[in-house]
């Protein structure tokens, strides 16, 4: 979410209203993250996100974008992406739309294509305690199940495919040992990609990037019970094992960031939380510590490709990789075992 391309107020006014969103009283900036351009829209009706793509096509962007509208019709907290009332939505074709129909969640804003998306209330929770856990468990869940019925599929564009891709590039940048960690955790995980166990997997439409700076919460006036307002930057989604996805989150809601170490109590509360909602499948329990040292390969490597070969943006803040590099070795020196059906607490939903 740097700011690599700069929108002049009077355009972005232009875009709201004709939106029907009022007009633009303040067009701000927003740093961090590293993939697209970002700006808090506050208009005389409400708050709004805009984000330019920088990488992303506009034949690309209309599964992110019809995913949250998805999830919203369906209940799931999400900022709900803003249709431009010019533009004829796309008709179903059987059980998928065509991949290159209009979109009217896909805007135009200096030249890249642009999506408009309600702000969500409450703040992130940069230092979040079981019951934070517990909520974003819950809500992960419940986005897994409402994404069934998706009618659109992509593969996750930072998937294993892309890992190959690019380990070859950021590999003369590593030492020794880096080096060899790197080459010898891929081989494990297209070794597991090929087994019988990991396509019995559950798949279906994954967040993909869910930290713990991607959801909001408020806090009820009154009560101390944290409650997930919703979860924004669907901009790495696609079609992926749920277990990744939920790996994705463990690895971030559940380890310890100057150590990357594990904390049982908050990875127990998620899991717990979200196998109330959907239990884990046998193949899913015995692959869990495999799609962890996945989900941290996968980081280690993003990380290492921003760092070593980052773009220009007027506001930029690389992420560190050595975090990454920590977490995978902690999960391949430790493995987390899923608890068993029976052990886990039930956990309203």
């Amino acid at each position: 979410m740097a700011v690599y391309t700069d929108v002049g107020f009077d355009e972005a006014d232009a875009l709201v209203q004709r939106l029907g969103l009022g007009a633009l009283r303040q067009l701000d900036g927003i740093q961090g993250g590293i993939e697209n351009t970002n700006y808090f829209a506050t208009t005389d009706q409400g708050a709004y996100v805009l984000t330019l793509f920088e990488r992303l096509g506009p034949e690309q962007l209309p599964y992110y974008l019809c995913l949250m509208k998805h999830l919203a019709a369906h209940g799931i907290p999400v900022p709900e992406p803003v249709a431009d009332p010019t533009v004829t939505p796309a008709k179903a074709t059987g059980l998928e739309r065509p991949a290159d129909a209009p979109c009217e969640l896909v805007h135009v804003v200096a030249g890249k294509p642009a999506a408009v998306v309600q702000r969500l209330s409450g703040r992130s929770e940069l230092a979040p305690g079981a019951a934070h856990c517990a909520e974003l468990g819950r809500w992960l869940a419940r986005m897994h199940l409402a994404g069934r019925d998706f009618d659109r599929v992509q593969p996750n564009l930072r998937g294993l495919a892309w890992w190959n891709d690019t380990a070859p590039v950021v590999l003369p940048h590593l030492d020794e040992s880096q080096a060899a960690l790197l080459r010898g955790e891929l081989a494990y995980q297209n070794h597991v990609a090929e087994s019988s166990a990991y396509a019995a997997l559950p798949r279906g439409p994954v967040h993909a990037d869910l930290f713990r700076d991607n959801a909001m919460f408020d806090t009820t006036a009154g009560s101390e019970q944290p409650r997930l307002s919703g979860v924004f930057d669907f901009y790495f989604a696609g079609t992926d094992t749920w277990l990744f996805d939920l790996a994705v989150c463990l690895n971030d809601w559940a380890v310890d960031l100057p150590t990357g170490t594990h904390d049982p109590l908050r990875a127990d509360a998620l899991l717990a939380a979200y196998m109330a909602v959907r239990p884990l499948t046998g193949a899913e329990r015995a692959l869990l510590p495999a799609m962890l040292r996945a989900a941290a390969l996968r980081f280690w490597i993003s990380r290492l490709w921003d760092f070593h070969l980052p773009r220009e943006a007027s506001m930029l803040k690389a992420h560190d990789p050595t975090h990454f590099e920590r977490v995978l070795r902690e999960r391949a020196r430790q493995p987390l075992a899923a608890p068993s059906p029976s052990a886990t607490a039930p956990v309203a939903a």
